[in-house]
């Protein structure tokens, strides 16, 4: 699988999927999915939950997880993919998820899991009620594919009838035969739908408002009950200082302010982004850009450089081993031009299993001398991996005239928000990072983040 390409993939491929007027689902990375998924099941279906994942990719992830038999799969594997398939469902916007399950009666998958999962989603969404008046044909074409349309509506008319098998409806006046009629309605539903879901009596209710008559024109929920990206901060107005609390702490020092106070606060800041995030297992070199541009000036002095320190700081906080070549001055003191050829071959003399390059863009000593050397790379036989992770000042800058290394896998970055999506997209690039994202996105399976 290779993971830094689906990553790149899951966050600008924004095409939707789409059904056919035949009833075919129309996706056009389709084998990239499936390639991915056979070679790596758990690993590609965790891959769903890196921040920054379009809900599209995400709605792809949940068909091709719930499309696909997990005969041979160990109960290591299945439970995670029971977990992220939940995630996803409750995660997406109602109606990519709706999509993504239209999609596997179009597909005929009915495994076990597969029914677990869209009777979940129909009768045990936090939406649940509003979905299914708004969306009843949709959902009942998903509920009747699970359970196969004949015992869908037997568990329905069961539950419609007077007593209707609902063990919580009391029997008027003690009729035998009603009462083990009854019980026997009880004994299918149990055994045809009960045992798939978590609260039966709920379901129950749910059940009967989905063959109920329904009302026309209710609107559809719009937002996930429980989004998959962590809440982050979008200031109106971008400062130096409202870009995450770790470079807000770094211009504070920089700008001369009381570093007895500052430091550890500095301190508290990257313990909190780092807590709860494993180590990588590997030797990591990084390039640190403090030429002049990096400090900029006037209301934006110290933004760049401050973006850039904070992740440094908490590289050296997850990396086991972090080697760090500065070029251009300290990043007290920026001075000058920052020669990022050169510093790049510094990095390799360290022997590192990755490189990666933090800077602005701007390659003002001999500008084209990385894009040039990066080329060359490969041709004298180094395989390292080298990727630039470029600090910008906004997420609107325009980064075009700012590649010195269009050979290079690139990503901006300019907020401490950013990380959570930098750090899986880098580390993918060295084979100890896909055991670093699994374990990272299954403890935000479990809550931990």
């Amino acid at each position: 699988m290779d993971t830094p390409t689906l990553l790149t993939h899951f966050r600008t491929h924004d095409v939707p999927l789409e059904l056919s007027r035949g009833g075919e689902p129309v996706w056009d990375d389709a084998e990239l999915h499936r390639n991915a998924r056979l070679s790596d099941p758990e690993g590609y279906a965790l891959l769903a939950l890196v921040p920054g994942a379009l809900p599209w990719q995400r709605a792809r992830v949940l068909l091709e997880t719930l499309a696909a038999s997990r005969d041979g799969l160990g109960e290591a594997t299945r439970a995670p993919l029971t977990k992220v398939t939940r995630a996803l469902m409750f995660g997406l916007p109602p109606a990519y998820a709706i999509t993504a399950l239209l999609a596997l009666r179009r597909l005929r998958a009915n495994h076990k899991h597969t029914t677990r999962a869209i009777v979940t989603f129909v009768l045990e969404h936090p939406d649940a009620d509003a979905l299914i008046e708004a969306r009843r044909p949709a959902l009942i074409d998903c509920f009747e594919h699970a359970l196969g349309k004949a015992t869908a509506r037997a568990c329905a008319r069961l539950v419609t009838e007077e007593g209707g098998g609902d063990p919580a409806r009391p029997v008027a006046g003690g009729d035998g035969d009603r009462q083990a009629g009854r019980d026997a309605g009880s004994a299918y539903l149990r055994r045809s739908l009960l045992r798939f879901t978590a609260d039966p009596a709920a379901a129950i209710v749910r059940l009967r408002a989905l063959y109920g008559p329904g009302t026309y024109g209710a609107p559809a929920p719009q937002e996930p009950p429980a989004p998959l990206d962590p809440v982050t901060e979008q200031p109106p107005i971008v400062t130096s200082t409202n870009r995450g609390d770790i470079a807000a702490t770094l211009v504070h020092l920089y700008r001369g302010g009381p570093a007895a106070e500052l430091r550890p606060a500095l301190a508290g800041y990257v313990a909190q982004a780092t807590r709860g995030l494993p180590r990588l297992a590997a030797n990591v070199a990084l390039v640190l850009d403090t030429s002049g541009s990096m400090r900029g000036y006037g209301d934006r002095e110290w933004a760049v450089m401050s973006q850039a320190m904070a992740l440094r700081l908490v590289l050296s906080e997850v990396c086991e081993r972090l080697t760090v070549v500065e070029t251009g001055g300290t990043a007290q003191a920026p001075a000058g031009s920052a020669d990022l050829a050169g510093a790049l071959l510094d990095a390799l003399g360290t022997g590192p299993e990755l490189v990666v390059i933090v800077t602005d863009g701007y390659e003002n000593h001999l500008p084209g001398d990385l894009a040039r050397v990066a080329a060359t790379l490969p041709r004298a036989g180094v395989t390292t991996p080298v990727v630039l992770c470029q600090a910008a000042f906004t997420r609107g800058d325009d980064l075009t005239l700012r590649d010195p290394a269009p050979e290079l896998p690139r990503r901006p970055f300019w907020h401490q928000d950013d990380f959570a999506a930098l750090l899986p997209w880098v580390f993918a690039h060295v084979g100890e990072g896909a055991e670093w994202i699994r374990t990272t996105m299954l403890t935000r399976l479990e809550g931990g983040r």
